[in-house]
């Protein structure tokens, strides 16, 4: 959690007003951008030009309160620092995405999941009130039952293109010491598929009460479900921070316990398996390599670096390839239309393993800018890796299919990575009337970048 004791004396309203006085000074005209230590975008793009607002000091929990079961949070205080504050509360987020410096803030305007998605929906479900800096300069309290409810509403998907979350108040759920783990295989996809959402329906498994769900896919002959439930105490406890890999624990293990803290934490040690493009998975360089750097964020700043100076397409260029093109997608699909995605992304990128979250939205509204069905269960489909590209082929082709067969199966796809919509497309996904009503009432100058630039045309 963030050192509070640096400045004792400073309040949330200091934060807001010095912000507010930043935003004012930025010139009218001039690109707006957070400064900020951290991403966990996948847009990657040269150096950063105008002047940044430095939100630094918005990463403090202000307030919890046991008895309501709620608390108050900055908005760019990361879940490791909210997650340290609330486990000896007895309490976690509803929802805790699986990367320790995804902030607060950034789940709500971006996206984010995790395991307890299918009974939780998604973290901005959990909001009660936000407090906004909008793109007018103005900072507004957003509720559900105020003059600024659609925004609240609207928020969720916008990528800080309508303003940026300064303060959230949201709806905690009481935790137990220990996570069982039970790891079930199943041969087909279907067959996962079908367990998925019965297992949902029911909350429960061969007698045992449900807490979370998720599932890794290592080929289509191979895929797990990783059913979890909350328990006071444990006959042994895993360790995966260390020598040991979760992800393939899945494979060995049919039963596992953690405790609560590191069944939230479970992927980020690895970044699920992408440590091991790095080597971080081999023997001797894990031994090596500092367990403090054995992190999500200093794996995706050493990814940043490649892509800067593009040294795997050097290399790759080097052994006579065509390079690479990176396949970074997080995608929602109706779990009845799971096994056909899963054939053909088997069949077209040959990409493994692969993660699988099941969500269904808490809220029978849905959220506009990302108009899932509220009453359909959908699973997440994550992938991070890159396919080779045969000599001819341009960057984009594998990402252009994978679009466009999530829309032929009524999913959808988040926005934190590359996108290759045309705007046509874009909007008719992505509600371009509600958005557009947002941006005219709170950005009415476009001092913000509009959604389509921010996460289509800027690359």
């Amino acid at each position: 959690m963030a050192d509070r004791r640096a400045d004792p004396e400073r309040t949330h309203s200091d934060d807001v007003a010095a912000l507010a006085g930043q935003y004012e000074r930025i010139p009218r005209g001039a690109p707006v951008r957070l400064a900020k230590p951290t991403s966990n975008l996948f847009r990657f793009r040269g150096a950063a030009s105008g002047p940044g607002l430095d939100v630094g000091r918005f990463n403090r929990v202000l307030d919890i309160d046991r008895t309501a079961g709620t608390a108050q949070v900055q908005g760019m205080t990361t879940y490791e620092d909210l997650v340290a504050a609330l486990l000896p509360t007895g309490h976690m987020p509803t929802v805790v995405p699986q990367l320790k410096t995804i902030t607060l803030g950034g789940a709500v305007a971006g996206l984010g999941i995790e395991s307890s998605s299918f009974r939780n929906g998604l973290p901005h479900e959990a909001v009660r009130e936000a407090e906004i800096l909008t793109g007018d300069g103005s900072v507004v309290t957003a509720r559900p039952d105020n003059e600024h409810a659609e925004l609240l509403r609207g928020f969720p998907n916008s990528y800080g293109t309508l303003g940026y979350a300064l303060r959230l108040e949201i709806e905690l759920e009481p935790v137990r010491p220990y996570v069982h783990l039970r790891h079930l295989r199943f041969g087909t996809a279907d067959e996962c598929a079908q367990a998925i959402a019965q297992i949902c329906t029911d909350r429960e498994y061969d007698g045992e009460q449900v807490d979370f769900v998720d599932g890794t896919v290592f080929g289509p002959g191979e895929q797990y479900l990783t059913l979890a439930s909350f328990v006071d105490s444990a006959p042994f406890t895993g360790d995966y921070t260390g020598q040991q890999i979760y992800y393939r624990s899945v494979q060995q293990r049919s039963s596992d316990y953690l405790t609560a803290h590191d069944y939230l934490w479970r992927w980020d040690t690895d970044w699920f398996w992408c440590s091991r493009a790095l080597g971080v998975q081999r023997p001797l360089v894990r031994r090596l390599w500092p367990a403090r750097y054995r992190r999500s964020d200093v794996y995706r700043r050493l990814v940043a670096l490649d892509r800067k100076y593009a040294l795997t397409d050097r290399i790759s260029a080097l052994r006579g390839g065509a390079g690479n093109e990176p396949v970074i997608q997080d995608v929602e699909i109706p779990v009845g239309r799971l096994a056909e995605f899963l054939d053909f992304f088997h069949a077209e990128t040959g990409i493994s393993p692969v993660w699988l979250c099941p969500v269904q939205l808490r809220d029978e509204e849905g959220w506009p800018l990302y108009p899932m069905d509220p009453d359909a269960l959908y699973v997440n489909v994550g992938f991070w890796s890159s396919v080779p590209l045969r000599a001819g082929e341009a960057p984009g082709k594998y990402n252009r299919a994978i679009e466009r067969v999530v829309r032929e199966l009524g999913g959808h796809k988040s926005l934190y990575s590359t996108s290759y919509y045309e705007p046509e497309e874009f909007w008719q996904l992505y509600n371009k009337p509600a958005y557009q009503k947002l941006k005219d009432r709170y950005d009415p100058d476009g001092r913000l970048p509009g959604l389509y630039e921010k996460c289509v045309r800027e690359k």
